[in-house]
């Protein structure tokens, strides 16, 4: 699907439900919001699949918009989801239309539209609330910068390109909150994500010469921190930072014997490619899986498939 064919789309339905994917960031829910005020804007009936993992960084921006209960809906639109299991827990529904950028986004859709080469969605999805509404509002600038600023890492991942910064000032000029959502997003941490990181940091192993760095996150170190789900985000980043870093994983023990597994790459080695190794994806650089394993025994079970596609 092109840009206006899916703008003529999304004119010509309406009674939208919105989906976020699981353990939902800044990307699927900025984008999720962000369309959701636009179609009222320009006279849809539009509400968000209430996301029961939303976390207390992002509530306020999604809970005006989530669907009554009662309420009828007739078009289903998933926002950067790239696996029909990565919808949004408990939803379990057909998906109409896809809007995504991940490169094997949309198969379970029956209409998608997927530019992999844009950092976030949040930046494909501004080119198209343009033309659907001449213009994003001051809302709507706040929700998609979320959204961009999040998935690019504030800019310093290798996924920001030119475009993204043109998306950002765009955004910018159209009124978003820059200094405030940064301050939000990246500068403000709890003493429980502080206490969590250096858990993490205190668990971390290095192979290869420390090319390669695993962490292991489990449920004992989240309780002894205090931590809750808000301070969980960006934790796959805390490996990667080791200076002669190569391929990062880190392992988080979602409930016993089951792990969620995400792995950064320098772009020398595939993310995907380790993630499908256990029925996973996502981008080059960055990608995620599920191991029904303890923490300990998954961490070995990825550092594996990693050594043997170590070139």
């Amino acid at each position: 699907m092109t840009r206006q064919e899916c703008v003529d789309y999304l004119k010509s339905h309406d009674q939208y439900l919105i989906l976020t994917h699981l353990r939902p960031d800044g990307d699927t829910l900025g984008c999720a919001a962000a369309l959701c005020h636009a179609l009222r804007r320009i006279g849809k009936q539009a509400w968000l699949y209430r996301n029961p993992e939303v976390t207390l960084t992002y509530l306020d921006m999604v809970q005006p918009f989530f669907l009554p209960a009662g309420q009828a809906t007739e078009t289903v639109v998933s926002v950067d989801v790239a696996e029909r299991h990565m919808l949004a827990r408990g939803y379990e529904g057909p998906v109409d239309l896809s809007i995504d950028h991940h490169p094997k986004g949309g198969s379970f859709c029956a209409e998608s539209i997927i530019e992999p080469a844009c950092a976030a969605v949040g930046e494909l999805l501004l080119e198209l609330l343009d033309m659907l509404t001449g213009g994003v509002d001051v809302f709507e600038a706040d929700a998609l910068y979320t959204a961009l600023a999040t998935d690019s890492g504030c800019f310093r991942f290798s996924n920001t390109t030119a475009d993204t910064f043109r998306a950002a000032a765009r955004l910018t000029d159209a009124g978003a909150h820059i200094a405030e959502l940064n301050k939000k997003l990246f500068r403000s941490k709890s003493r429980a994500r502080m206490l969590l990181e250096g858990a993490i940091c205190a668990s971390l192993q290095s192979y290869k010469d420390a090319q390669l760095n695993i962490a292991v996150v489990t449920l004992e170190m989240l309780q002894t921190a205090g931590a809750r789900e808000e301070d969980c985000q960006d934790m796959a980043d805390l490996a990667g930072m080791v200076d002669t870093n190569r391929v990062a994983v880190t392992v988080r023990e979602l409930r016993k014997d089951h792990c969620k597994i995400s792995v950064r790459t320098d772009g020398s080695m595939s993310a995907i490619t380790i993630c499908q190794a256990f029925g996973g994806g996502g981008h080059l650089m960055a990608a995620g899986c599920e191991i029904p394993m303890a923490p300990q025994d998954a961490a070995q079970a990825v550092r594996k498939v990693v050594e043997e596609l170590w070139v």
